[in-house]
């Protein structure tokens, strides 16, 4: 109260507020966000062949990478000071099932690109999605039942998935599908495996968004997805519940927690951290990401102030981490000075 009857009693000329903003190094000093490259998560879009690089039309500047291309991908990333990447594969088509069984094959694009990471740099993090949609000829996170995704089933499924990414080197094992209860059933999986090291980024507030379009695109869940994923993603319209989720995440055993998407929920990711205070993520999404790039290639943005003011709007909404498509942009913006 004191503080706030401080502020009050101020009065031009005497309280200048510019005085502070007036030079760069001032600007700096009393900065009361930053945003460095230790905050990124990279996410990767992995393809099947060799020395593959398959361009994302719908995201300019994101390449489906083959896995021989992949870890020198991430050495860039590396060298810029990213600490963690996410993989995301484009399975073919052929492989996708009601029973999503390619996400169970130790020898899938993901659990190849995880091992070729990791052995060439085995100090970086890698994070994988645990959800079934890039692999189940539904297009949809869990197993469908008649025209329902079913919860319990599709958690035997989810136990099995992380636990072989875990096998494959996955240091995060982050659970994407909003499915009552898999937050604790994949604990329980990964202890019992030996995997009581493996981290859970939880998934906790992921909403039924249309700024997914060009991510499912980039995995090609796109053309396979039959209807709506509303029955297990939140609706936009809810704030308090995404507080109860995050809650039961947490109590389940999540040592982080997530907001999907991002910028048009920083008031969920605010609410997260002031009512938590534990590690809070946030996935600045496909959508939000070719937005920036469309108006950009118009002339009627600067990118790279868009993008650094975009990602610093996270940090001040109270995120500790940001996973966003244009990692390696920032983290150069950022060296650059």
């Amino acid at each position: 109260m004191e503080r706030i009857n401080l502020i009050r009693r101020g009065a031009f000329p005497q309280t200048r507020m510019r005085r502070n903003r007036r030079d760069a190094w001032t600007r700096r000093m009393v900065a009361e966000h930053t945003l460095v490259a230790d905050d990124f998560i990279w996410p990767l879009f992995v393809v099947d062949g060799a020395d593959e690089s398959q361009p994302v039309p719908s995201m300019p500047g994101v390449d489906r990478l083959s896995v021989d291309l992949v870890a020198d991908a991430v050495g860039e990333a590396k060298e810029l000071g990213i600490p963690a990447v996410a993989v995301f594969p484009f399975t073919d088509e052929s492989l996708k099932t009601p029973d999503a069984r390619e996400a169970l094959n130790p020898d899938n694009l993901v659990c190849k690109a995880v091992r070729a990471v990791k052995a060439a740099h085995p100090d970086i993090g890698v994070m994988c999605d645990v959800a079934l949609d890039p692999y189940n000829s539904d297009g949809h996170d869990g197993l469908v039942r008649g025209d329902y995704v079913v919860n319990d089933e599709t958690l035997e499924v989810l136990c099995k998935q992380a636990v072989v990414q875990a096998e494959a080197g996955c240091d995060v094992a982050a659970p994407s599908d909003m499915m009552d209860g898999r937050v604790a059933a994949i604990r329980r999986a990964l202890d019992g495996a030996g995997f009581e090291d493996v981290r859970i980024m939880a998934y906790s507030a992921k909403y039924a968004s249309a700024f997914y379009g060009p991510f499912r695109d980039a995995v090609g869940s796109a053309g396979a997805l039959k209807g709506d994923k509303k029955t297990y993603q939140m609706d936009p319209a809810n704030s308090d519940e995404a507080l109860r989720e995050v809650a039961l995440d947490i109590d389940e055993g999540a040592d982080m927690v997530m907001v999907k998407p991002g910028l048009p929920y920083l008031d969920i990711v605010h609410r997260v951290k002031e009512s938590f205070g534990v590690p809070t993520f946030v996935y600045n999404v496909s959508g939000e990401y070719a937005m920036l790039k469309a108006a950009a290639a118009q002339g009627w943005l600067d990118y790279d102030r868009v993008l650094m003011e975009s990602l610093m709007a996270f940090k001040r909404a109270g995120a500790d981490g940001i996973l966003t498509y244009a990692a390696v942009e920032a983290a150069k913006l950022l060296k650059s000075g």
